[in-house]
């Protein structure tokens, strides 16, 4: 009988063991998974009786958010791109998106500066002399629909400016016109 108790014994802690292994390679495996692709496209409209106007696709990919944006009816040159405070494109002059977004509470400058920048401080881009403009922006510091308040980009809006940036001007760069909007919702 002992003999027999003392197999039982045995076999049960071998099939503990397994399955204990079993949640170990269960949880190593989840843990190694990759993130899921997370895909979000909008459309830029006209503001400020223009004719500008595009589509804007956010893709994130474990910790990075990439932008890829292609812009249409600008003015050849220079021009400012920007994410505000709120997707609301109903205003004819965009201003009902709110200033820039600004979790951090920094101040107004450019992308990555020591002194400081807003995270809806994408900076300047060029229209070629079609009007057409491709501005590719990637970042670790945004998610798409996160519980992290200062990287969450959903709920926000895209603001496309008539002028260029200065990056000193507060708080928004001197930028001038809205003349694109689309909201980053779904």
């Amino acid at each position: 009988m002992r003999f027999y108790t003392s197999v039982l014994a045995v076999a049960a802690l071998s099939i503990m063991g397994c399955q204990s292994n079993v949640q170990k390679k269960n949880t190593a495996a989840a843990e190694a998974a990759p993130e899921p692709k997370i895909e979000f496209k909008t459309s830029l409209n006209p503001k400020s009786d223009s004719k500008v106007h595009g589509q804007v696709t956010f893709v994130q990919e474990g910790k990075w958010v990439q932008m890829d944006a292609h812009i249409m009816g600008l003015d050849p040159g220079t021009h400012a791109i920007h994410l505000h405070q709120k997707a609301d494109c109903s205003s004819a002059d965009g201003k009902s998106t709110g200033g820039h977004w600004n979790p951090t509470f920094e101040a107004h400058g450019k992308w990555g500066a020591s002194e400081g920048f807003h995270r809806g401080d994408i900076g300047n881009f060029e229209a070629d002399s079609t009007g057409h403009a491709h501005v590719v922006f990637k970042t670790d510091l945004w998610c798409l629909d996160c519980s992290d308040d200062t990287k969450n980009i959903m709920g926000k809006a895209i603001i496309v400016h008539q002028g260029i940036d200065d990056f000193v001007s507060q708080p928004s760069g001197a930028a001038g016109a809205r003349v694109s909007c689309a909201g980053i919702i779904e």
